[in-house]
């Protein structure tokens, strides 16, 4: 596999990729400058939606395809917002009004305890029986002021665990140890090495 479709519009998802595929060799291509439009998410699960987003593009692009679904989980929201994450303050999509909406919602609530999740579907052409899943989940705490200039999503207000930085101020390199999306991009790559032997 020399060159995949990423089955998203997301710059900063596109960079982590690039970076964690680069020494494979694999060039990554986004959805849309192939001109592909993105695809419904209409799921409850993050496992549902990569894999109906990866088959989509995949069957556009004539390419492998890597999706990703993903969001931040909040213990005391009940798990929201979940795969509305990216969504969860409405149309158009805005981080400034999610992380805001977020906030709000936690007012007055001790219990700050939240995780990103993320899910990674590879299908290696539309109607792959075997698309390879992976998993990944990154733990930390929300906090009402936003700190650091990187990253992206919910970053600003996520704190990691073992660092106390948040997403937006832990350099990338670290936030790929760290983070859900790097866990699954490992768990992902272990399972392309085995299919090589």
């Amino acid at each position: 596999m020399q060159r995949l479709v990423l089955a998203s519009g997301n710059e900063g998802k596109l960079r982590e990729f690039r970076r964690l595929l680069a020494p494979l060799g694999i060039e990554v291509v986004t959805q849309a400058s192939l001109g592909i439009p993105e695809a419904d998410e209409p799921h409850v699960t993050f496992v549902e939606n990569a894999l109906a987003k990866a088959r989509h593009a995949s069957a556009l692009a004539h390419l492998p395809a890597l999706a990703d679904d993903s969001g931040v989980c909040v213990a005391a929201l009940g798990g929201a917002p979940g795969v509305q994450s990216a969504r969860y303050a409405g149309e158009p999509k805005s981080d400034a009004r999610n992380n805001a909406k977020l906030v709000q919602a936690l007012a007055g609530v001790a219990d700050r305890r939240a995780h990103y999740a993320c899910v990674l579907v590879l299908v290696r052409h539309p109607g792959d029986p075997e698309p390879i899943v992976a998993e990944g989940r990154w733990h930390g705490r929300i906090v009402d002021a936003p700190r650091g200039t990187g990253g992206f999503g919910y970053d600003p207000q996520f704190e990691d665990l073992e660092t106390g930085l948040t997403g937006a101020e832990l350099p990338l390199e670290r936030k790929n140890e760290l983070s859900h999306r790097g866990k699954a991009m490992r768990a992902l790559l272990a399972r392309l090495a085995e299919e090589e032997r």
